[in-house]
């Protein structure tokens, strides 16, 4: 089983910091997150829009989330040229300002995942923004597969299941 996370910390204290989990055991592939994502985001259910993609791992035999981070230290963040993308401190959300950005495709190339992407109808870099705290995609994901949960708990799962 193959299991993914991206932080993110609640507003409410950062005792209760909230991570996404990707349980691949339970992803059919349904494509319902990125449906989802695409609706909230863009208004349209183009699975090329969305921030989320369902990928098949030929190794594991699984189909993987693939999506941002939020990582704590953002390669993304540290070369962008103009200082476009910053991280919420109290969230930890990396967001990308698209009033500052330039499209130059800098985090692009310096994320290990390759997540930020240009949009090609306005130019700039997008990527998740975790639904400011809310996932759509986990909103909808009808195996939960896609959970939203605090960080222990899902740095527990991920402990047991990788025994």
């Amino acid at each position: 089983m193959e299991l993914t996370v991206a932080s993110a910390h609640s507003t409410v204290a950062p005792s209760v910091q909230r991570v996404l989990v990707h349980d691949s055991s339970k992803c059919t592939a349904c494509c319902t997150c990125m449906i989802a994502c695409a609706m909230r985001h863009f208004g349209v259910a183009d699975l090329e829009k969305s921030f989320i993609r369902i990928v098949f791992n030929e190794e594991l035999r699984a189909f993987e989330a693939v999506y941002c981070h939020h990582c704590d230290n953002p390669y993304c963040l540290n070369v962008c040229p103009v200082d476009a993308i910053s991280k919420d401190e109290v969230t930890g959300i990396v967001r990308i300002n698209p009033l500052i950005c330039i499209g130059c495709g800098s985090c692009t190339f310096a994320c290990p995942l390759g997540i930020p992407r240009r949009d090609p109808q306005m130019r700039v870099a997008v990527k998740c923004d975790l639904c400011e705290g809310d996932p759509e995609c986990v909103k909808q994901c009808p195996t939960q597969a896609l959970r939203y949960v605090p960080r222990e708990e899902a740095y527990t799962f991920l402990t047991e299941k990788y025994r």
